[in-house]
Parts: C-alpha cells; structure tokens; sequence
C-alpha cells in the first residue's frame, strides 16, 4: 500500500502539472469532476489488493490522455466549446435583471445578491451588467456613478458604461456577434488592415467597444 499510495502520490502530480490549470476558481465544472474522478481512481486502487501499480498507471493514464484530447478538440474547434465548457450568460445587461437568464442557469435571487455583495455591490442599481463565467464565477461592471473612485468625488459628469463584444476568438470571427453590433466582416477587414493585420488568423483575439472601438491582439510568432 505505502508504495501504491507513494507512486500514485507523484502520478497525480505529474498528471496535474500536464494538465497545468491555473487556479482552482478558474476550472469549470467538467475539469472539476474530472480531478475528483482522478483522485477516485487512485483512492479506489490503493486500497484494493487486486489492482496493481501497473493498472494505477494505465487508469490515471488514459484518464489524463481523455482530458487532454477533450481540451484539444474545444482550443481547435471554438463551436465545441459551448457544448464541453458552455459559454458565458449575461445576467444583468444595463442595469435590469435578465431573468429568463437567471431562471436558465439555476440562480434565485438570494443567491445573484450574496455573489454581488463578495464583488462589492451591495445594491443591484449598482451594476450595469453582471456576467456568469463557466467556472460559476460572476463578473461585474460597475455603472460608473458607482465606480471606486467615484466620479462625484471630482464633480465629473457621469459617463455611459458600455460592455465589450468579441469579434475575433482565435483565429475566427464571431459573426452572431458582429451583426449585434450592426456590422459586417467588410468593415471587420477595413478595421484590421488599419492595424496592419491582413488575415483573420493571424489574430488571436479581438474585441469592439462602443466609446474606444477595436482593440485586436495579434497572435505571437513562434521564434527558432
């Protein structure tokens, strides 16, 4: 057992450094489940004198070669990412509860409040749009009558906050976005030339912001 248990000690630490997730409050639901169905995996074999450490090996094996294929096929293939990671739910857009959102990805309004409130907003009049991550996490963008510091604090006149769109997510243009702007992939193009950018796959991300425009960041050219 104790060699078992040692072996399967440093087995999941190396599974886990392939793996390389950042921060345990940025995993989604998926990768979640699948580290605790690794740490089963591992329980299950320490304790069962039938298993061997060559099984330990092929179990925690195939397990972290099924993850990684899963996380190729949503880097690779954008549309599988909805289906794998889901995508993220805007639940409060311009100030006003979107509860056909919140009804959709199980939130009562307790709960919405309690988040808010770790986020500093005690007040849903506050916010000017409050997004779901796929991770659960809740991201808020504060209207800026409200924002820390706060334009009355220097008697400045209170300014729109808008949200960003993405345009471009690695390499491919999001076109259900670009027409919620009312905009075409011709002036997407005409835009992307003025920053020197020719090809749509030469950008790894791109957004739009209603007061500041396009903002494109190009991807990295891999160096010999």
């Amino acid at each position: 057992m104790t060699i078992e248990l040692t072996f399967g000690f440093f087995a999941l630490l190396v599974v886990t450094r392939i793996l390389r997730k950042t921060q345990i409050n940025e995993i989604t639901p998926f990768d979640f489940i699948s580290a605790i169905v690794m740490g089963e995996l591992l329980g299950n074999a320490v304790f069962d004198d039938k298993i061997k450490i060559g099984m330990i090996v092929y179990a925690l094996s195939l397990w972290a070669f099924l993850i990684m294929i899963v996380e190729k096929i949503t880097q690779k293939f954008r549309r599988t990412r909805k289906i794998i990671e889901g995508e993220p739910a805007i639940i409060i857009r311009n100030g006003q509860i979107d509860f056909n959102v919140i009804k959709r990805e199980h939130i009562d309004i307790n709960e919405l409040l309690s988040i808010l409130r770790q986020k500093d907003a005690f007040s849903i009049r506050e916010i000017e749009f409050a997004i779901l991550e796929q991770s659960g996490n809740i991201s808020v963008l504060k209207k800026s009558k409200y924002d820390n510091p706060t334009s009355e604090d220097f008697s400045l006149p209170y300014k729109s906050v808008y949200l960003p769109i993405n345009l471009i997510l690695d390499g491919e243009i999001l076109d259900d976005n670009l027409q919620s702007i009312g905009f075409n992939r011709e002036w997407l193009i005409n835009e992307m030339n003025m920053f020197g950018v020719e090809k749509v796959k030469d950008i790894f991300y791109a957004e739009w912001k209603q007061d500041e425009g396009l903002h494109i960041v190009p991807k990295t050219k891999k160096t010999s």
